[in-house]
C-alpha cells in the first residue's frame, strides 16, 4: 500500500474518532498538524485556513487534495463542502481542488513529459498514461485530432500497476528514450520498445504525484483549470472541454 492511500484509509477509519491529547496545541493549525502528523509522519499539508463554516478548517494537502478538520484537531471529514448561494449550489471542494491542481500541474517541467503538440496550441491537456492501458491506446491514437482542434497533449506516467510492472519497464523505456514521441508512438500501438534506462528518470515521481492528486486509473486527463476527467472521451469532445476549461473561444 502507498504512504498517500495508507493515510486515505487511516482516515476513512478515523472518520468521527475523538483524538485526545495529553497535551493541548496552542493553536488550531498546530492542533490539527498534530492529529496529520500522528497518522502519516511524512504528510505534506499546504495550508490550513478557516472554512466558511464556524468551527471548521480547511487542509490542502500536497497534491491538491482537501479535507477538513475540528478547531481541535479531533476530528476530521473527507467529502464535499457544498454552499448554497443565490439559488444555485456551489461546489468548494472541488473549487478548491481544481485550483490546486491547476497550481501543480503548472509548475511542471515539459522536459521530464512526453509532449505532443501543434506549432500554436490554444490549450493543453495533462494525461496520466500506462501504455498497457487500452483506453489509454485509445485516446493515443487521436491525439492527431486533438493536436489539430488545437490541443496540446502532454503525457505524465502512472503505471497502474505499480513500480515494478511491465507497464512501469515501459514507461521507462519511454523516458529514456532519446525520441520519446517515437517510443510512445510504438508502446501504444503495442509494438516493441528498445529497453532503456537512464538516471533521471522521473516515472517513480510522476506516479507519486498521481496518487497524491487522486489518480485512480488512466488515462485521467487534467484540464488547464484543474479539472479532472477520469477516463477516455472522444477527441471532439475532450477537445471541447479542454477550450472551454481554458475560455478559448
Amino acid at each position: 500500500m502507498s504512504v498517500i492511500r495508507g493515510f486515505w484509509t487511516a482516515l476513512a477509519l478515523l472518520s468521527c474518532t475523538h483524538l485526545a491529547y495529553a497535551d493541548s496545541p496552542s493553536s488550531p493549525e498546530q492542533a490539527i498538524r498534530k492529529t496529520l502528523q500522528s497518522l502519516q509522519s511524512d504528510m505534506v499539508v499546504e495550508s490550513i485556513s478557516k472554512s466558511p463554516v464556524a468551527g471548521l478548517y480547511q487542509v490542502a494537502l500536497q497534491g491538491g487534495r482537501q479535507i477538513y478538520a475540528s478547531t481541535d484537531g479531533q476530528f476530521l471529514l473527507q467529502g464535499y463542502l457544498f454552499q448554497y448561494k443565490e439559488g444555485a449550489v456551489v461546489n468548494l471542494t472541488e473549487q478548491a481542488q481544481e485550483t490546486a491542481v491547476a497550481k501543480t500541474i503548472a509548475g511542471l517541467s515539459e522536459q521530464e513529459m512526453v509532449v505532443f503538440s501543434p506549432k500554436d496550441p490554444k490549450t493543453t491537456i495533462t494525461v496520466f498514461t500506462d501504455t498497457d492501458c487500452p483506453y489509454c491506446q485509445k485516446l493515443h491514437d487521436e491525439v492527431p485530432e486533438l493536436n489539430k482542434r488545437g490541443v496540446a497533449v502532454r503525457y505524465l506516467a502512472f503505471p497502474r500497476q505499480g513500480l515494478k510492472s511491465h507497464a512501469a519497464e515501459i514507461l521507462e523505456s519511454v523516458w529514456c528514450a532519446k525520441d520519446r514521441q517515437k517510443a510512445m508512438d510504438l508502446a501504444k500501438a503495442r509494438k516493441e520498445v528498445d529497453k532503456a534506462s537512464c538516471s533521471a528518470s522521473p516515472i517513480a515521481k510522476q506516479y507519486a504525484l498521481g496518487q497524491n492528486i487522486g489518480i485512480q486509473g488512466t488515462p485521467a486527463i487534467i484540464l488547464a483549470n484543474g479539472q479532472i476527467i477520469p477516463g477516455y472521451q472522444p477527441a471532439a469532445v475532450l477537445a471541447d472541454q479542454a477550450l472551454k476549461a481554458a475560455k478559448v473561444n
